[in-house]
């Protein structure tokens, strides 16, 4: 991993795993919402100063960018994976399920950061609102691409939407997010997944 120095410190740069920044930027963002979030919080936690969070990330809102890509690429990469599993099913439970793993995971803060880390913010930063709630939308679509498939391929029953499932599955895991935020334990949400899996068509 590249190290970079930080900038305009008297004596020696020190350097800096950019990396293991933007992983404790992440967890920031993740635990204090985007709003919530100061630059203070950020370069204390980043262990860096703020000219070079500026050089290696750009803004606030630019750094929130990158951190919901690592989001997506590290502790949701469950859902991604999911999408791969062979049958319609086993991609709702596996999505399902890694929800509830992941808010059992003693490394990551409650809940989720695409549900509540920009979710409620002012005008200012409606563009970070919207950034959020498109990819939010690009879960759902992929999900419902999946389905599609399923559907042609005789996996799910002739009169199932994939439309309207995706869009049941993506509520579904908001609502887990939300009460994993309110302290759910794993086994709560589980036993959520379950029910919602009841509701699941048959093929």
């Amino acid at each position: 991993m590249k190290l970079e120095t930080t900038a305009a410190q008297p004596g020696r740069p020190r350097a800096f795993d950019p990396d293991a920044a933007l992983e404790r930027a992440m967890h920031v963002f993740w635990a204090k919402g985007y709003e919530g979030t100061s630059l203070s919080n950020l370069t204390r936690a980043m262990r860096i100063n703020r000219p070079s969070l500026y050089a290696a990330f750009g803004n606030k809102e630019e750094l929130f960018r990158k951190v919901l890509d690592r989001y997506v690429d590290g502790p949701l990469a469950y859902f991604g994976k999911a999408l791969a599993a062979p049958k319609a099913r086993d991609v709702i439970e596996q999505i399902f399920f890694g929800a509830a793993r992941m808010a059992g995971d003693p490394r990551f803060p409650a809940g989720c950061l695409m549900v509540q880390g920009a979710l409620a913010v002012g005008t200012a930063a409606a563009s970070v609102r919207k950034e959020a709630a498109g990819r939010r939308a690009g879960s759902e679509v992929a999900l419902r691409r999946r389905l599609q498939r399923a559907k042609r391929e005789g996996d799910l029953p002739k009169n199932a939407d994939p439309a309207e499932l995706a869009r049941y599955v993506i509520t579904v895991l908001q609502g887990m997010a939300v009460q994993g935020a309110d302290g759910a334990s794993p086994d709560q949400l589980r036993r959520v997944a379950q029910v919602a899996l009841r509701a699941w068509p048959k093929s």
